[in-house]
């Protein structure tokens, strides 16, 4: 069982990754330059790749895939992934985003997946992204507080407690300040709040890139990849400091605790027994809405990440298939726990709880690529690093989403298990886990790194 301390340090750490990854391009920056601290080498995909034992990471855009080859590596040896997501369901700035009536400027957004969207009312939001230059070098912007979606007040709608029904076209246009729009423009504010560092893909080297260290020309910006995130700091709370709320924990969760799990891996010695395999984290983007980019998961990002590894292994098309057969992957994604008010929604003999531990996701429907070959390997690993697990399935009546699992199994012929962080509030602008679970899946996720599978 993990100590509370050692919890604790790790949901503060993911409160501060949090805090720093508004966007999926925010949580790929400050995961490369934690792997830069850590001595991992940042590789450029236009570039010829080094071959040899030690710590490496790429990004594509909003994704990033790290990983650690022990010296004993060869062309036949497997892969142990962890697959997560840095997506989260939001809203996306569209075309011409600067409108407005009666006096009030307001952002033209476009839903990003499927939010709940009366738990985005009322806040203290922030635009977040990449903005795209002509020349094609990348900035990063984060507003901080700037915009809220206000809602109605009841003396104009005396039946709102009775059922709220919010059209994303005409209410989910956030007000950010007061003026005339045609005098207005958004995309200037956002020039305006350019990090002080590297864009994300420029933490690897792209020629493309540039540091944003010089103003930048609203005028400049060719294109923009931008989204709105919550602006209130991740708290500790509960009779006993047993919750954590924050938002985008679907799936920064995940993904930063394979990040905790890989970093500490490659501390060890990169030498290994016989068969120790190559350890990869790989958090995708676009999950939220289907994975279907070059940075997401139906995509080709990690196994065009893999092959190059077994090339640079000196492998044959037919070793690498052994190394793919004889490989992992643990789709590590949000889950949910049971909510006392709604217990009829869940299964009636599965009701994991809050710091219960992680979730093993089953579904007959492979909506989760979980059998039983992959339940007996999380069994194991929980048993080998001391944290109790739940498993989840659905109700019957409630069909369940999917999870990059299933997506990675069907491209890659690898196999895979789908676990979780237990959550309620699950797509909400502010989602609650309990404060031991994400330090838990972290323990078992660096047990698997080191382990054949």
């Amino acid at each position: 069982m993990p100590s509370h301390s050692s919890a604790t340090e790790h949901i503060q750490d993911l409160g501060a990754y949090v805090s720093a990854s508004p966007s999926s391009f925010h949580a790929v920056h400050e995961a490369a330059r934690r792997l830069d601290e850590a001595g991992f080498t940042g590789l450029d995909e236009l570039q010829p790749w080094e071959s040899s034992a030690g710590s490496f990471y790429m990004v594509r855009d909003g994704a990033l895939i790290a990983w650690v080859v022990p010296e004993v590596a060869g062309p036949t040896t497997g892969f142990n992934i962890m697959g997560a997501h840095t997506d989260s369901p939001s809203f996306k700035l569209k075309p011409k985003p600067t409108i407005g009536s009666h006096g009030w400027l307001q952002a033209g957004v476009e839903v990003y997946g499927g939010p709940l969207l009366n738990s985005w009312m009322d806040r203290e939001l922030q635009l977040a992204g990449r903005l795209v230059m002509m020349d094609g070098s990348q900035h990063l912007t984060a507003t901080g507080p700037m915009l809220r979606f206000p809602q109605l007040a009841i003396h104009l709608d005396r039946s709102v407690n009775d059922g709220l029904a919010l059209d994303k076209q005409r209410h989910m246009n956030p007000v950010w300040g007061l003026g005339n729009p045609a005098d207005a423009d958004l995309l200037g504010v956002l020039a305006e709040h350019v990090s002080g560092g590297a864009a994300a893909n420029a933490a690897v080297g792209a020629a493309a890139n540039a540091a944003v260290d010089t103003a930048v020309d609203p005028a400049r910006i060719g294109g923009y990849d931008v989204v709105i995130a919550d602006t209130q700091a991740p708290a500790v709370f509960g009779a006993k400091g047993e919750f954590f709320a924050s938002g985008r924990l679907d799936n920064l969760s995940a993904t930063h605790a394979g990040l905790v799990a890989l970093i500490a891996h490659s501390s060890r010695t990169v030498a290994g027994p016989a068969g120790t395999p190559i350890a990869v984290l790989a958090a995708f983007d676009h999950e939220e809405i289907g994975s279907a980019s070059r940075s997401g998961a139906c995509g080709p990002i990690l196994e065009d990440v893999l092959v190059r590894i077994s090339d640079g292994l000196g492998a044959s098309a037919g070793q690498r298939r052994q190394a793919f057969a004889a490989s992992f992957c643990v789709s590590a994604d949000a889950g949910h726990a049971v909510h006392p008010n709604y217990s009829e929604r869940h299964d009636p003999a599965n009701h994991p709880v809050l710091n219960g531990g992680p979730l093993l996701k089953i579904n007959a429907n492979q909506r989760y690529a979980t059998d039983a070959t992959g339940a007996a390997l999380w069994a194991r690993l929980c048993a080998q690093a001391e944290v109790p697990y739940q498993e989840f399935v659905s109700n019957n009546v409630m069909p369940c989403g999917s999870t990059i699992g299933p997506l990675t199994a069907t491209r890659l012929g690898i196999r895979t298990v789908d676990v979780g962080v237990p959550l309620l509030s699950m797509h909400s602008a502010r989602e609650l886990c309990g404060v031991e679970d994400p330090y838990r899946l972290a323990q078992v996720t660096e047990l698997f790194f080191r382990t054949r599978a």
